[in-house]
C-alpha cells in the first residue's frame, strides 16, 4: 500500500493510545471498529441533510482508528493470534460492505458504479489475503488498499459536506455528470481491479511450480 509507509509516522499517535486502552480486549475494539462502519454507511445511506454525510465521515474516521488500535494493543499486551487475526480481517471486509452499501443504497451512487466499486474493494482484499492462505506473504502491494481507500473516502465525506450546493460537488466526465462519491466509487472500481490483478500476478509468480 502507498499508505504503508507512513505508518511509522503515525505511531506516536497510536501507541499512547492503545497503552491508554491496553485493559480493553483487542477483538473488542474491532468488534467496535465494525459498529462504526455500520454507522457510517447508515448516515452515508440517508445523506441528508447533508451532515449526515459529515458524520458518515467521521464514523469512518473511527473505524479508521478502531482498526488501527486493535492490532496496537494486542501487540502491546502480547495477545497476538492467528484467531485475532481472522477476526479483525473478517470484520474489516464487513465493515467496507456496510460503507461502501451505505454510497450504494442510498441518493450519493449509481447503482452500476457501485457494483464494480465493490468487486475491486473485495477483490484487492481477497487477493491479499489469499496469498497468505497458499503460503505465499501476505501482500499489501498496488495502489488501492484499505488504508487509502478510508483516508480517500473520509476526505470525500467531509468535501461534500463542505461543496454542495455550491456546484463544485458533481463534474462532467465522459459527457456525463458525477458527484464526488460517484467519482471516488469509479477510482474504487478501476484502481481496486487494478490492484487485484497486480497482486494475483505476483502471487502467481511467487508461486513459481510449486
Amino acid at each position: 500500500m502507498v499508505l504503508n509507509k507512513f505508518r511509522d509516522k503515525a505511531d506516536p499517535v497510536i501507541e499512547p493510545l492503545a497503552e491508554k486502552m491496553s485493559a480493553v480486549d483487542p477483538n473488542l475494539v474491532s468488534w467496535l471498529a465494525l459498529v462504526s462502519a455500520f454507522i457510517a454507511g447508515l448516515f452515508l445511506f440517508l445523506a441528508a441533510p447533508p451532515f449526515y454525510v459529515l458524520l458518515g465521515g467521521v464514523f469512518i474516521l473511527l473505524n479508521s482508528l478502531f482498526d488501527a488500535l486493535d492490532g496496537k494493543i494486542a501487540k502491546l499486551m502480547d495477545k497476538t493470534s492467528k484467531r485475532g487475526d481472522f477476526l479483525d480481517h473478517s470484520l474489516d471486509r464487513y465493515a467496507d460492505i456496510f460503507i461502501l452499501s451505505g454510497i450504494i443504497l442510498g441518493s450519493l451512487c449509481r447503482t452500476w458504479i457501485g457494483v464494480f466499486a465493490i468487486i475491486g474493494v473485495l477483490m484487492t482484499s481477497y487477493m491479499g489475503t489469499q496469498a497468505d492462505a497458499v503460503g505465499v506473504s501476505r501482500d499489501y502491494g498496488g495502489i488501492a488498499g484499505r488504508a487509502e481507500r478510508l483516508v480517500l473516502l473520509i476526505l470525500v465525506s467531509f468535501l461534500y459536506f463542505f461543496l454542495v450546493g455550491t456546484g463544485w460537488a458533481s463534474y462532467q466526465l465522459f459527457r456525463m455528470e458525477f458527484n464526488l462519491f460517484e467519482l471516488l466509487m469509479i477510482w474504487f472500481a478501476v484502481a481496486g481491479n487494478l490492484t487485484a490483478i497486480f497482486r494475483g500476478l505476483k502471487t502467481w509468480s511467487d508461486l513459481g511450480e510449486r
